[in-house]
């Protein structure tokens, strides 16, 4: 399985156009070390010409620029994009199927939950109409082939599990939470039979979470927030990261640690917000995540399980 994270931000990127905190200011001006980064999005493939994206972000035309494979070949129109597997109904996770729209009809892998939200709150389906249009599908709860948008097998399979998490926010207090309205995903590889565990939001740990990881040779994982106070610190809101349905790294029970215990041969920090300190390359939060064997993702990223 070949992967390239396409964006490794959460939403707004970094550096967020309206943000002047110190790690925003800080790489505008080159002061401190670290790399700009657009907003979460992962491309995965079994073959290297047929690609899979791992929600749609904002950003991703530029995402498909910068990656040759996901760029038309040999013809006016094309791309190696199949489809797009979705975690949530977040926006940044979303948006970028209003500009895919140009692509032909849409596949996209979604549960019942997250397609409800789209359609009531945003009336995706009915804006992707009036263009390609979309062919929802819903993702198994255990392992089945990863079809290509023309029914033929892509070489991996998939599953979804659910994930302790948060309405959109456009969605709060209209719709009941549901056990579909965060899900991660396991892929596997059929030929190689290796398995990559992708969890970009993440407001707890728990038993169903933490088997998916056991069993994983790369992970994925939430790093959104270095503590739950975060925000407050950084002079940039007031909510705290569990209030918006994300575990910290960093605290006593934050995710490092487990993370840090996992066998999978890689593990890798995404959807990392802008106020993050593990983004600046020589603090010591960074440092502490390094000293733990695990690894902060950057756009452009790439390697192959």
């Amino acid at each position: 399985m070949q992967v390239r994270l396409l964006g490794t931000a959460a939403g707004g990127g970094f550096p967020q156009w309206n943000c002047g905190c110190v790690n925003c200011e800080g790489v505008r001006r080159g002061t401190i070390r670290a790399r700009p980064r657009t907003q979460s999005c992962v491309a995965v493939s079994a073959d290297g010409r047929r690609w899979f994206l791992l929600n749609a972000s904002p950003d991703v035309r530029v995402q498909i620029e910068s990656f040759a494979p996901l760029l038309p070949r040999g013809s006016v129109r094309g791309t190696g994009i199949q489809g797009i597997v979705l975690t949530n109904a977040d926006l940044d996770h979303t948006l970028g199927l209003l500009v895919l729209r140009e692509g032909g009809r849409l596949s996209v892998h979604a549960t019942s939950s997250v397609r409800r939200a789209l359609d009531e709150g945003l009336h995706l389906s009915e804006v992707l109409d009036r263009y390609g249009g979309v062919d929802w599908r819903q993702p198994p709860t255990s392992a089945a082939p990863l079809a290509c948008a023309d029914g033929t097998l892509s070489g991996l399979s998939y599953a979804a599990f659910p994930v302790p998490g948060k309405l959109p926010r456009y969605r709060e207090g209209r719709a009941s939470p549901s056990g579909e309205d965060t899900v991660g995903y396991q892929l596997v590889d059929e030929s190689t039979g290796k398995r990559l565990v992708y969890v970009p939001g993440l407001a707890a740990l728990d038993r169903d979470v933490l088997t998916r990881l056991q069993t994983a040779d790369v992970v994925l994982l939430d790093g959104t927030f270095w503590s739950d106070d975060e925000m407050r610190t950084a002079g940039a809101g007031s909510t705290s990261a569990r209030e918006m349905g994300h575990l910290p790294v960093g605290s006593e029970d934050g995710s490092l640690t487990t993370l840090a215990s996992l066998p999978a041969a890689r593990k890798i920090y995404v959807h990392i917000n802008n106020t993050n300190p593990i983004l600046r390359e020589d603090s010591p939060e960074r440092q502490a995540v390094e000293n733990a064997g695990v690894e902060v993702g950057w756009d452009g990223m790439e390697f192959t399980l």
